[in-house]
């Protein structure tokens, strides 16, 4: 199995063109105290602030400003700590790892449990978001141990992204509301329970179908492997008894 220090990056998502750039700007002109454990910190203290402007929605609707706020920390701190490590060469691939995947799923947690607990989102939807969220990482996460390669994109979509439409929901909910719709089945659902519903059956959708391509790609790759393990086997074995036999023949 690849070593994770030794591992693949890929990050070919929507906005990498607008995102790359922005980072290597601020990790070359971040001051000497921003370092990417401070970084790591801001990430985390985004999520809680995320989390709670969202279940103080409840009170008033301008904090939705205040979690939109908070997706800007949580990509500042989330997206730049393993850029300005890179930058100032004082990478800790393990370490980093650990940590920066851990507060992810910390993070996933505290924004979807936020949604939940906001006059937005049905508690059950958000739930269930968060849960599909999570196996989409451990998804990643399996293959990256596996093959190598990390790949934090899905579907050219990632965090970033992710944190883009929130604000732009956010916004949206702010200015129009959060209309009731009627739907077959169903019943009444709100716009914002709708769309977190919709945003789950996709994921869903989406890692069935990926964990089958990977878990297919995988098979065959091993399948080759072992062909090509018993067929050296094989031809070894081949030459070891060739020399048997020749052995008693020269002796003669």
């Amino acid at each position: 199995m690849p070593k994770v220090e030794k591992h693949k990056r890929e990050n070919d998502i929507l906005l990498g063109f607008l995102e790359r750039p922005a980072l290597q700007w601020l990790a070359k002109n971040a001051p000497a105290w921003v370092t990417p454990d401070v970084l790591t910190y801001l990430g985390i203290s985004a999520s809680v602030l995320i989390f709670i402007s969202y279940v103080l929605t409840n009170v008033s609707p301008h904090f939705l400003w205040l979690a939109s706020f908070g997706f800007a920390l949580n990509w500042l701190g989330d997206s730049l700590d393993g850029t300005l490590a890179r930058y100032r060469h004082m990478e800790r691939p393990r370490y980093g790892f650990l940590v920066d995947h851990w507060i992810d799923a910390m993070s996933t947690v505290l924004i979807f449990l936020g949604l939940g607990l906001s006059p937005y989102v049905d508690f059950r939807a958000a739930s269930l978001g968060a849960i599909m969220y999570l196996l989409l990482s451990i998804m990643v996460y399996l293959i990256t141990y596996v093959t190598g390669v990390f790949q934090i994109t899905n579907a050219k979509i990632g965090p970033t992204e992710i944190r883009v439409l929130a604000v732009l929901l956010n916004t949206f909910i702010f200015f129009i509301g959060n209309p009731l719709l009627t739907l077959p089945i169903v019943g009444e659902i709100s716009f914002y329970t709708l769309f977190v519903a919709l945003l789950t059956i996709v994921m869903a959708i989406y890692f069935l179908v990926n964990t089958g391509i990977q878990t297919r790609r995988l098979k065959l790759l091993d399948e080759k492997r072992l062909e090509r393990k018993l067929a050296k086997e094989e031809t070894e074995n081949k030459a070891n008894n060739g020399n048997t036999t020749a052995a008693p023949a020269s002796e003669g």
